[in-house]
């Protein structure tokens, strides 16, 4: 804390001038980003790293209009966040970023900061946020398919496949649902030719979550809830998307799932568990065939490597392997 300055843009902007590498981290919207920018290139010293954090909007749309030195020297620099736990740091450069600064920030990220630095092409979302959105969208999609419920879903969608607790929805809640919901429309409207677009359009329950501020842990309230019973003691309750209200949590209950658990080995887990024949196993199949299809598209649009695909994956979204290695696990033509 010692080490912070605040300031403002009234009165501190001067300020950048003396700084080697200026970070924007405002908020999501271009129109303010590129006038922050104005302020800043009237300020800084030439040579100076500008970066954006932003989790989506492309990089070369926020550079239009600067000075070239602005520009060879500007790039997106996305820490996941909280950056103090997650390790993804997703570098993307534009046509005009010179490729020193580009090694530059892959090197000092990687050594210095101690993340995970993926290298990124300038298109909607990057490389993390592209897939995982599209595997929450897609996993939701299913769902209602197999009216499957969110309990259920998590269950099936956690450690047991090498993912995080949180999973599927209690991840949205820490997201925030207005976010998620933020991310897959940008996705929609700025990825026209996307052969799985559809995959982006937001359910209907969804929908009526924000309308109902049922954002996550930002308003109290989303997937799940904290409440008070009787007794005063705490309990989460979960959502019903039917009835929109708030219920007592069910334990799910799949034979696949629970012949799984006891196995150690993750490669082995998930062939157990594609190849179950109950709605499990059915959920595994449709899902996996989604995304295998979906990241086999991406390259080499988002990336030119399918291993930082992976990389981005683990690192951000805390996969275990990530989905070309899950694919290949179960096999190209088994799936």
């Amino acid at each position: 804390a010692k080490l912070i300055t605040t300031g403002n843009f009234t009165d501190n902007m001067k300020d950048v001038a003396s700084c080697d590498w200026i970070i924007e981290v405002v908020v999501e919207r271009l129109d303010v980003k590129q006038n922050i920018f104005t302020e800043v290139e009237k300020y800084r010293k030439p040579g100076t790293l500008i970066t954006s954090n932003t989790s989506g909007i492309p990089i070369h749309m926020m550079a239009e209009g600067r000075s070239d030195d602005f520009k060879t020297h500007f790039c997106g620099t996305h820490f996941f966040n909280p950056p103090r736990y997650l390790r993804l740091l997703e570098i993307i450069p534009t046509d005009f970023t010179d490729k020193n600064v580009v090694d530059f920030l892959m090197e000092f990220g990687d050594v210095v900061l101690g993340k995970t630095t993926v290298l990124c092409k300038d298109t909607p979302a990057f490389i993390a946020n592209r897939i995982g959105v599209f595997s929450m969208m897609a996993i939701m999609h299913i769902m209602d398919e197999l009216k499957l419920s969110i309990d259920e879903i998590d269950a099936l969608t956690g450690p047991v496949i090498g993912r995080p607790k949180s999973a599927t929805f209690r991840t949205g809640d820490v997201v925030g649902i207005d976010t998620l919901v933020k991310v897959a429309n940008g996705v929609a409207e700025n990825c026209p030719k996307d052969e799985a677009r559809s995959i982006f359009t937001i359910p209907a329950w969804l929908n009526r979550m924000i309308e109902q501020n049922k954002l996550g842990d930002k308003t109290g309230q989303g997937f799940f809830k904290k409440v008070k019973g009787a007794d005063g003691a705490k309990d989460i309750q979960v959502l019903n998307l039917e009835t929109m209200e708030y219920e007592p949590r069910k334990k799910p209950k799949f034979a696949t799932l629970e012949a799984a658990k006891p196995i150690d080995d993750l490669h082995s887990r998930l062939k157990m568990l594609t190849a179950g024949t109950d709605k499990a196993g059915e959920f595994y199949k449709k899902f996996h065939f989604l995304l295998f299809s979906y990241i086999s598209y991406r390259i080499p649009e988002i990336s030119d490597d399918i291993y930082r695909l992976d990389e981005a994956m683990k690192a951000g979204f805390g996969w275990e392997i990530g989905a070309f290695e899950s694919w290949d696990v179960l096999g190209v033509e088994n799936t």
